[in-house]
This record gives structure tokens, C-alpha cells and sequence, in this order.
């Protein structure tokens, strides 16, 4: 998808709308038509896409502030399609938890979680990281709620499927450890021997 840096996108749209009615009053609308035109999908554009792809590169080079900084550029989320508008909520909550603010990041995820989500990749995607968030909290059953949540879903995203899987061993590991200890504590309460009487 061809991309335009949102800085050039910010000038060119400044150039065409005020030059389309520099040219509007001087020589009449016609003569100012393709500025306006070229102008005014410069801005849907940016209304409706915001930031969400650059942010999202900026995210994959780990470079979490600049990303955050990219975001704020966004008019408003509420102006976006759908996909962009969810995706720009998932930048925002994996932001949120990579600087070590869990419950804002849960806060956008949730928020993420309310809008319509184009493939269950995505759906996969945000409960992982509210699973782990609620490991991360010690809320074990939580974390098993949003766990087999996803049991449910279509999952096609290679590195998807691996953190599900990782997931999912954390999760067995656990069990098997609640159980040995389950088993541990019956065995103390049964052998437990009287002792006896002092004559």
C-alpha cells in the first residue's frame, strides 16, 4: 500500500486547499477544482486512515515512543474506518503494556475488543494480551477465561499461532503444578500419623 509521510501529507493538503482558493478567487472555481479535488482526498484520507500504518511500523522496530508519538497524530479515532480505528486501539494498548502501564493497555484493549474486528487474528490477538496481562496479575482464572476464548477462533497469523502455543504451555504448566500441589497437600493430611500417649 503506497504510503505518504504524514508530515508531506500535512503540506501537500495545506498547498492544494489554500492554493485552490488562492486560484478560486483569481481566475474562478474551474481553474481550482483539481487542487480542491486533490486536496480534500489528501484529508479524507487522512481523516479516515490517521496514523495506524506508520505507528505500526514505528511499533515493529520497537521503537515505542515514536509510535506513541505517531498515534497522537490522529485527528480522532472516532473519524476512522472500523479496521484502522481497532487497530489504532491494539497500537495503543500494546504501547501501554511495553511501558510497563498495565491497566491503561487493558483499558484500550477493551476498547479494541467493542469495535468490529475485521479476522479473528485480530480477536486472537487481543486475547492473548489479556490473558497475559491477567497472568501477569496473578488472576489465573481470568487468564484461563480469555484463554479459551480463543479456542474458539480462526486463527491464520503464523506468529499468532506460536504465542497461543507458548500460552498455552504456560497455562498447562500451571495446571499441572496446582495439581501436583493438590496432591501434595492429601497425601500430608493422610499420612499424618497419631503419636503416642506419654505414660
Amino acid at each position: 500500500m503506497l504510503q505518504i509521510n504524514i508530515y508531506l501529507r500535512f503540506a501537500l493538503i495545506a498547498v492544494t486547499l489554500i492554493g485552490g482558493i488562492v486560484l478560486a478567487f483569481a481566475f474562478g472555481f474551474w481553474y481550482a477544482f483539481p487542487f480542491f479535488l486533490v486536496g480534500i482526498f489528501l484529508l479524507v484520507g487522512y481523516l479516515m486512515l490517521g496514523t495506524v500504518q506508520s505507528a505500526a511500523m514505528m511499533l515493529q522496530a520497537t521503537n515505542f515512543l515514536g509510535a506513541e508519538k505517531r498515534l497522537g497524530l490522529t485527528l480522532t479515532p472516532r473519524l476512522l474506518y472500523p479496521t484502522n480505528r481497532a487497530y489504532f486501539y491494539i497500537l495503543k494498548g500494546t504501547i501501554a503494556v511495553a511501558l510497563n502501564n498495565a491497566e491503561e493497555g487493558e483499558m484500550w484493549l477493551k476498547k479494541a475488543q467493542q469495535v468490529k474486528l475485521p479476522t479473528d487474528n485480530e480477536k486472537a490477538m487481543i486475547e492473548l494480551q489479556l490473558a497475559n496481562l491477567a497472568a501477569n496479575k496473578g488472576n489465573w482464572q481470568k487468564a484461563q477465561l480469555h484463554f479459551r476464548n480463543i479456542k474458539g477462533l480462526k486463527i491464520t497469523d503464523e506468529n499468532i499461532k506460536e504465542q497461543y502455543k507458548q500460552f498455552e504451555k504456560v497455562m498447562n504448566q500451571r495446571g499441572q503444578m496446582k495439581a501436583a500441589g493438590q496432591q501434595g497437600g492429601i497425601m500430608m493430611r493422610g499420612g499424618k500419623r497419631r503419636r503416642p500417649k506419654m505414660r
